[in-house]
């Protein structure tokens, strides 16, 4: 697939889409500076252990229409105007949304959107033109640059079509994951909400890396 991450400048969309990269997928890295994304592609590139698709590097709004899937992988605060300015380019296509309602300081507190979650808030922004799936919000940037290193957590996968989420699946699968269906886009707000779980477990153990296994699938 040929996959756009808006924000993959930073360390989880760059992350992912290192791994993807590896995997054999088209990848380019989308900023709201171009000059940004290019760099962050050519480094990522530079990375490449002797195989997989060099990394491409354009504005946000280039990068969604070039891409078939878009990854969304900005901050909360940064939602609103990024897909404002690529909601044409959306139009027909899956977006994978990463992004996490945190409200600093206190970011280990969970707190939720009036819609229930950002991939919610995102979807009735963009219409019916636009399928969203929430997934990978739970996943520690930590390790995702070192190809040899096993991420330790499940990628739990909420979307409204079971074909949408099966895509987001195979995407976990293809970065060294598994996807796990979690429902419906309703449920995007608890998956989400773990996010803030987390660094509180982070902060408390003294890690940066706490994730979410699923027990009982065989």
């Amino acid at each position: 697939m040929k996959i756009a991450i808006l924000g993959g400048t930073g360390k989880e969309g760059a992350g992912l889409g290192y791994r993807w990269a590896v995997a054999g997928h088209q990848v380019v890295i989308g900023s709201r500076v171009a000059e940004r994304a290019v760099e962050k592609a050519a480094e990522l590139t530079g990375l490449l252990p002797g195989y997989g698709e060099p990394v491409q590097g354009a504005d946000n709004l280039a990068a969604a229409q070039m891409a078939e899937v878009v990854v969304l992988a900005v901050p909360y605060e940064a939602q609103e105007k990024t897909l404002a300015g690529v909601k044409e380019a959306l139009a027909g296509k899956l977006l994978i949304s990463v992004v996490v309602p945190l409200r600093p300081p206190k970011v280990a507190n969970v707190w939720l959107p009036e819609a229930g979650s950002a991939a919610a808030e995102a979807q009735a922004y963009l219409g019916e033109a636009v399928r969203v799936v929430a997934a990978f919000q739970n996943v520690s940037a930590e390790h995702l640059l070192d190809i040899h290193h096993t991420v330790d957590c499940d990628v739990l996968i909420c979307g409204d079509k079971a074909a949408d989420r099966e895509v987001a699946a195979q995407l976990a699968k293809d970065a060294g994951m598994r996807g796990v269906h979690a429902g419906l886009l309703v449920n995007a707000g608890i998956v989400e909400g773990l996010t803030a779980v987390l660094i509180s477990i982070n902060i408390r153990h003294k890690i940066k890396n706490a994730g979410i296994r699923i027990t009982g699938i065989e």
